[in-house]
């Protein structure tokens, strides 16, 4: 078959290649070695690749965005969010689709359909397992696994973020995933421990002797974060100053465990160390130097981490997690997420009347209220006051002091 045919006022050519949107290209010229020229062109561009068309469908452009824009300028946290979210909810809907065509109905009626699709279905799950393991979509008995309504939001919040890039590289007039509005999910709220509940907690952690004893100690007092904990170093710690700096954190990212700085600015500080962390920092070192002998050489040491495995490995952030969840059940008290560990700090420092302000800078917010006064300063001897009063909240024992 002669692929070089008359087209209206010359000649044009079509090549069976593979675009990103499945289809074949075409080349127009006046004269047919004009088109022939083209056609070898188009045939050498084929073996390097996809053979990208003069209008960019959305999966093609969201490609481009997250190898050129997103990875290589955001945190590495916001990228597999946005990959996952692209290669599972948006290209296998709107992939095909012309990147400048885009409505707001095809929009608004992806995310429809999105809610009312079974993810088990959608990516295969059931049919990936085993043969003998398979228990519900493989089999005829579709689970039902619809996404969450925050995994809709997280959807159109994705295709919202590339359709502004396109927009800024005028592919695209208008964003309309910026017109179409999804119910905002409601978080269900948790009630923060009181004074009484946190010591109980702490108390049976201490006894236990646990190793991220003083991770939790950490958490209730000053407020930090998983990854914040996670990412603390000995370098990190000053002992005789009775201070603590945070300028690391340490996060998965897909397959990667990433030790790295701490989110923004406002999350890097100085803060001082009431008795109670420097105490239970003092514990950890002991524990870690006893954890190090019995491991000998299969001991791996991670950048001076202070919270490691008993071989030395960083800990993930998942089993920190699973830690917090075990050693609340063992001790009795009411179950609150990990991450709610920040709200009772704050809620602490609120009981024991601590300044808004100094609460402000203890637990590193960038804004804490609108009512607070932004402009007045907090130093550090009310900061350490502070920390001091909480400390004593807890009833520290005089026994649980050990010597640097």
């Amino acid at each position: 078959m002669r692929a070089i045919y008359p087209y209206r006022n010359g000649f044009a050519a079509y090549a069976w290649v593979t675009t990103p949107d499945g289809k074949r290209k075409y080349v127009y010229g006046k004269t047919r070695p004009e088109v022939h020229e083209k056609w070898v062109k188009l045939h050498a561009e084929a073996r390097k690749g996809p053979v990208a068309t003069r209008h960019r469908t959305v999966a093609g452009f969201l490609d481009y965005w997250l190898s050129s824009v997103v990875k290589p300028n955001l945190a590495p946290l916001t990228y597999v969010a946005y990959e996952g979210a692209a290669r599972l909810y948006i290209a296998p809907h709107l992939g095909t689709k012309r990147l400048d065509k885009l409505t707001v109905r095809d929009v608004r009626e992806w995310l429809t359909k999105l809610a009312d699709t079974c993810q088990c279905c959608a990516q295969r799950k059931d049919k990936k397992r085993p043969a003998e393991r398979r228990r519900c979509c493989a089999i005829g008995k579709c689970c039902e696994q619809y996404p969450s309504g925050r995994v809709v939001q997280i959807a159109r919040d994705t295709l919202r973020a590339a359709l502004s890039q396109a927009m800024l590289e005028e592919e695209v007039s208008r964003n309309v995933a910026k017109l179409v509005r999804v119910p905002k999910p409601r978080r269900r709220k948790v009630k923060a421990w009181s004074v009484g509940e946190a010591s109980s907690f702490l108390e049976h952690a201490v006894t236990a002797d646990d190793s991220l004893y003083a991770a939790w100690v950490l958490a209730l007092t000053l407020g930090l974060r998983r990854g914040e904990i996670l990412g603390l170093t000995w370098e990190s710690i000053d002992f005789e100053a009775g201070e603590l700096y945070i300028d690391h954190q340490l996060q998965r990212a897909g397959r990667e465990v990433l030790h790295r700085e701490t989110k923004t600015e406002d999350s890097e500080d100085f803060l001082p160390l009431p008795d109670l962390c420097l105490a239970a920092l003092k514990r950890r070192r002991q524990q870690q130097d006893a954890d190090r002998k019995a491991a000998r050489d299969r001991w791996q040491d991670s950048h001076g981490l202070i919270f490691t495995t008993r071989y030395g490995t960083p800990i993930e952030p998942g089993n920190l997690t699973r830690a917090f969840a075990v050693r609340i059940r063992q001790a009795g008290v009411r179950p609150i997420p990990l991450r709610n560990t920040r709200h009772t700090a704050g809620s602490l420092l609120v009981a024991l009347k601590v300044h808004p302000k100094v609460a402000q800078r203890i637990l590193r917010h960038s804004k804490f209220t609108m009512t607070f006064d932004v402009y007045s300063e907090a130093s550090d001897e009310e900061i350490r006051d502070a920390l001091q009063r909480l400390s004593s909240g807890f009833g520290q024992k005089p026994d649980m002091t050990i010597s640097q």
